[in-house]
């Protein structure tokens, strides 16, 4: 997934001056009301297991709230996301390789496509809305259900406004892109809901993926086109998106993201350069060692490897070259490192496949614990062997540089134990384990560190954390729709039946399997594959007999690699952009690394004790 824009600022001049100055004031509303929420997700679960521990009492709904509060981050985020030209696209055909007029009708068609299925998506939300308002469910404290569901509609409108607005910086465009978007809302009505021209709808959102629409269009709109094929109604999308969304284990994604958004505003990532390069640095290949363990720490908090490459790049790319690494291989290193935090604790697609694959997500961060660091094992030797032959001389270890270095850094060194021992220590629910990271990596800056400039930076980080996770559940939520309409279509039980039948040996499925999956890491980001892909491997797995846990690690292994391959991958975009590079020379500089990554792969694959060991130990 590319943060490809989809247009560019719009300048405050004339007439509209006053417009930019109310969509000013919207952006801090919606901003403040974003962390607000993650604010109730933070302090909530925490005062419930204060008082349920301490005194016996519960706060009423306060679940519930929660769980209602991922719905808002995630809606308003989208919403963030669309504002801001960052919602993650499938494709950056449209934005690197069309030009001139054929480029400015690109974008009217697209923005047109993606305002239309919005616009479908509001509708549909909007009658999924009207039915709990007639159900008069209850959220707590005399609160209607349906009162905060309203985010759903509101936020799709929201997102087709802004894709609007963004089309061009001229109005003339713009009223091309809402013509294009009212065009399909009519030939919909028209066909009476696409029932005879369903290969004409999905041939459109295909030429517009390539092109460059949100990736949630092009799933969110797929789902509409299938469930209309079948007379069934589109209000089963949002249903679905609801109840993703809401889910009890939910929460612990934003609030682990938030975590690492501190841990990245705090200061956080010159501290643990600084400490493992002062107990790596007398090595040969120190400086390698330290860029697999600074990235695999950072990635597995934020959950996002691009954000890896952005903020660190800047700080481990002198100290490679520094140390006479080759341009290419330290960009190579940079860039095959970014993702290799994807396999440990508490990141989000560990999180997100034991939602989809409904296993315990403690069982998915023990599994993914000695792969991890296997892929990190097999990128620093790569990295050693390359310092190797560049000849560069090693630091002497100071032990005074050392203790200094530990003593800076002790607060953030200390925050995967916290989760680990939170987690897994029964003293708190993974919901509950996750929000006392989040406060904990809240604190460490201000508190711990004294950086006054750190509380002024808060409203950012937050709203910045609700816009990556509003694009992920943007995604998440409307493929979830996908992939219902995948199983009212009986589509798994008979992929199963027909692989059985045609594969009798489990280590030939595990090989295809391998295969299949770097074809859809080429193709497919890594959450939307999780949410149409899962489904449809566990119940393959189970009839090979290959535990949900290892199948995950599997998968995710694989993920990990699509991060670095063309068409969608997002590292080599993101490196591309920090180092100023052509994404060809930054492919060829990372190929070796995707190798070594591949062998790994295999090794995870068929070395089944490497994922189901930890959990076995610790009884799950």
């Amino acid at each position: 997934m590319s943060a490809n824009a989809i247009g560019t600022e719009i300048s405050p001049a004339g007439p509209f001056r006053e417009t930019k100055q109310w969509t000013g004031i919207a952006a801090r509303a919606e901003n403040g009301v974003v962390s607000l929420a993650l604010a109730l997700m933070v302090l909530l679960p925490l005062a419930e297991a204060f008082l349920r521990r301490t005194f016996g009492v519960f706060i009423p709904a306060s679940t519930a709230i929660v769980q209602h509060m991922v719905l808002v981050v995630g809606m308003l985020g989208g919403a963030i996301a669309a504002r801001e030209g960052r919602l993650l696209c499938l494709s950056t055909v449209g934005e690197t390789s069309v030009r001139g007029r054929l480029k400015n009708a690109s974008k009217i068609f697209t923005s047109g496509v993606s305002a239309a299925v919005c616009g479908f998506l509001c509708l549909a939300a909007y009658q999924f809305v009207h039915t709990e308002r007639e159900g008069g469910r209850i959220l707590g404290y005399g609160i209607p259900v349906w009162m905060i569901e309203c985010v759903l509609p509101l936020g799709f409108a929201a997102i087709a406004a802004r894709i609007l607005l963004h089309s061009s910086e001229r109005w003339r465009p713009r009223v091309a892109a809402f013509g294009c978007a009212a065009l399909l809302a009519e030939a919909v009505k028209w066909a009476g809901g696409l029932h005879h021209i369903v290969p004409i709808a999905l041939s459109i959102l295909f030429l517009a993926t390539i092109l460059g629409v949100p990736a949630f269009v092009t799933l969110g709109g797929t789902a509409l086109v299938l469930f209309w094929g079948v007379s069934q109604p589109i209000a089963s999308i949002p249903i679905a998106h609801y109840t993703l969304v809401t889910n009890p284990s939910l929460p612990t994604l934003p609030l682990f993201t938030l975590a690492g958004y501190f841990l990245a505003a705090g200061g956080a990532p010159k501290r643990l350069v600084r400490v493992f390069s002062a107990l790596c640095g007398q090595f040969r290949g120190g400086p390698a060692i330290v860029t697999v363990l600074v990235c695999a720490f950072f990635t597995s908090f934020t959950g996002a490897s691009g954000v890896t490459i952005l903020a660190l790049g800047g700080l481990l790319m002198p100290v490679l070259t520094g140390a006479r690494y080759s341009d290419k291989d330290s960009l190579g290193l940079l860039t095959g490192s970014g993702s290799l935090g994807l396999l440990l604790p508490p990141c989000l697609p560990l999180i997100v496949y034991a939602i989809v694959a409904r296993v315990p997500i403690e069982r998915m961060f023990l599994g993914g614990i000695i792969p991890a660091l296997v892929m990190m094992a097999a990128t620093t030797i790569w990295g050693i062997r390359r310092s190797s032959k560049r000849g560069n001389a090693t630091q002497k270890f100071c032990w005074r540089e050392a203790r200094s270095a530990l003593s800076e850094a002790k607060w953030e060194l200390f925050l995967p134990i916290l989760a680990f021992v939170a987690l897994f220590s029964g003293l708190a629910t993974p919901v509950e384990a996750a929000a006392v990271t989040a406060l904990y990596a809240f604190l460490v800056p201000g508190l711990f560190h004294g950086d006054p400039g750190f509380i002024r930076q808060v409203p950012r980080v937050m709203a910045e954390c609700g816009l990556l996770i509003g694009g992920v559940l943007l995604i998440l939520g409307v493929s979830l729709g996908f992939t219902n309409y995948l199983v009212d279509a009986e589509v798994p039980a008979r992929a199963v039946e027909w692989t059985t039948r045609t594969i009798h040996s489990p280590l030939l499925f595990l090989l295809l399997l391998n295969v299949f999956l770097l074809v859809v890491g080429c193709l497919m980001e890594i959450y939307p594959a999780i949410v149409v892909e899962v489904p449809l491997l566990v119940p393959l797995g189970a009839a090979y007999g290959i535990d949900p846990v290892r199948l995950g690690i599997i998968f995710l292994a694989n993920m990990e690699l699509g991060y670095l391959t063309p068409p969608v991958g997002l590292n080599l975009l993101m490196s591309s952009y920090r180092f100023e590079k052509p994404v060809p020379e930054v492919l060829r500089a990372v190929w070796p690394v995707v190798i070594v990554l591949s062998f790994g792969v295999l090794l995870i694959t068929y070395v089944p004790a490497l994922t189901t060991a930890l959990p076995r130990l610790f009884g799950y």
